[in-house]
Formats: structure tokens, sequence, C-alpha cells
């Protein structure tokens, strides 16, 4: 799924419904380097609102966001 760039980690959270896949994004930007790039794979409607927002409030840039069915990507560069 991922575009044009390389991604550093995946983080799975199908499964879990909100806020838990905006929590535990939030707690795998912080285990990697800026510059790295993070791919969220979920499944909970209201977190392909939720995690982009909260990522941006946090100072990183959402590369993207792709819908793929139920299952909900998205690319996150961590900006530290």
């Amino acid at each position: 799924m991922a575009e044009n760039f390389t991604v550093d980690a995946t983080l799975d959270v199908r499964g879990e419904s909100c806020p838990y896949p905006e929590l535990y994004t939030l707690e795998a930007i912080e285990k990697l380097e800026g510059g790295e790039i993070l791919e969220v794979i979920a499944d909970c409607p209201q977190s392909f609102i939720n995690v982009p927002a909260s990522c941006k409030r946090h100072g990183h840039e959402v590369l993207s966001k792709v819908k793929d069915g139920t299952t909900l990507y998205y690319y996150i560069l961590v900006c530290k």
C-alpha cells in the first residue's frame, strides 16, 4: 500500500476501537526518529478522522490516507 516512500515501521491496530488507534499511533511515533515513516493500519471508521488530526496537532505530517474496503492505511512522517 505504500506509495513513493519507504515505511520504517508498521502499527496494526485493526480490531481496536477509538480512541485506541489514535493513542497507539502517538505511542508508536514516540519510538521513531524524525524523518521516519509510520504506516498505521486500522479498521475503526472514526480513526479515519481522528488519527490524522491527532498526528497533525502533534506536529507530524500525514503523507497519505488510503481506504481499502473497511481497512484504513495512514502514512505518517515523524517530525521531531
